[in-house]
C-alpha cells in the first residue's frame, strides 16, 4: 500500500501563500490610509498629496462657458432702499377742498432692484483667445426688475376730506402706484443701472476666473 502526500502538501502551501499575499495587501492599505490621514506638514504632506491629488479641469468651449454663465439667470446685483413721503390728492374743479377735497399723505418705504439677465447671453458675445487663456464677454443690457414697496412700513401718515364729500377708497391705492413710478425715478437717476453692470462684470469675471482663464474681460 502506497500513501501519496505531495499534492495535498502542494496544495496547503498555495493557500497558506495566498493567505500570505492577501493579509500583506490588507496590512499595506491600512498602513496606507494611516499615512495619508496623519501626514500634513512638511515632506510626508507633499508626498501624501502627490499619491491623492486630482486634477480638476474644466471645459471652456464657448458653448460651455455661454451655459455656465446663462444658469445664473437673472442675476440680481443691486438693490436700492428709499423711505419718502407721497402726497395723493383729489380736487373739485368748482369747490374749495375745504369742502370738496380729499387729501392724504403717505410714509413710503419700497425697493427697487436691478441686475442682467443672462438667459439673453448668446454665444456670439463670448470671444475665447489664446488657446484658451483669455476670455472676452459682452453682457446684455442691465435691467430694473421690480420695484415693490413694502406693505409693513409704508403707512397713511395723515388723511384730510372735505365737509361735502367721502373719503375716495381709490386714493391710498392711486397713491401706492405713484410713489412706486417716483421710487423707480429716483432709483434710475441715482444710477442703478450702471452699478447693476458694475457688479454683475465683477460676479461674472470671478466665474470665468475659477474656470482657468488667465485673462478675462467683461463688459
Amino acid at each position: 500500500m502506497t500513501t501519496q502526500y505531495g499534492s495535498y502538501d502542494s496544495g496547503r502551501r498555495s493557500s497558506g501563500t495566498l493567505l500570505v499575499v492577501l493579509l500583506s495587501l490588507i496590512l499595506g492599505a491600512a498602513a496606507l490610509a494611516v499615512f495619508i490621514r496623519h501626514a500634513t506638514t512638511g515632506v510626508l504632506a507633499r508626498v501624501a498629496t502627490a499619491i491623492t491629488g486630482r486634477t480638476t479641469t474644466f471645459d471652456t468651449s464657448v458653448p460651455a462657458v455661454v451655459q455656465r454663465i446663462q444658469r445664473l439667470n437673472r442675476l440680481e446685483t443691486v438693490v436700492y432702499s428709499i423711505d419718502t413721503v407721497v402726497e395723493g390728492s383729489k380736487s373739485s374743479a368748482v369747490l374749495p377742498d375745504l369742502l370738496a377735497g380729499d387729501r392724504l399723505l403717505l410714509v413710503v418705504h419700497g425697493q427697487s432692484i436691478a441686475g442682467i439677465d443672462l438667459s439673453q447671453l448668446k454665444p456670439e458675445d463670448v470671444r475665447i483667445d489664446n488657446n484658451g487663456q483669455s476670455i472676452h464677454v459682452t453682457l446684455p443690457a442691465s435691467q430694473l426688475f421690480v420695484t415693490t414697496l413694502d406693505n409693513q412700513h409704508t403707512r397713511v401718515y395723515a388723511r384730510s376730506t372735505g365737509l361735502l364729500v367721502p373719503a375716495d377708497q381709490n386714493l391710498e391705492s392711486d397713491t401706492r402706484a405713484k410713489a412706486e413710478q417716483q421710487l423707480q425715478q429716483s432709483a434710475l437717476a441715482d444710477g442703478i443701472l450702471d452699478t447693476a453692470r458694475k457688479n454683475a462684470r465683477a460676479t461674472i469675471a470671478t466665474l470665468l476666473y475659477s474656470l482657468g482663464f488667465h485673462q478675462v474681460d467683461v463688459t
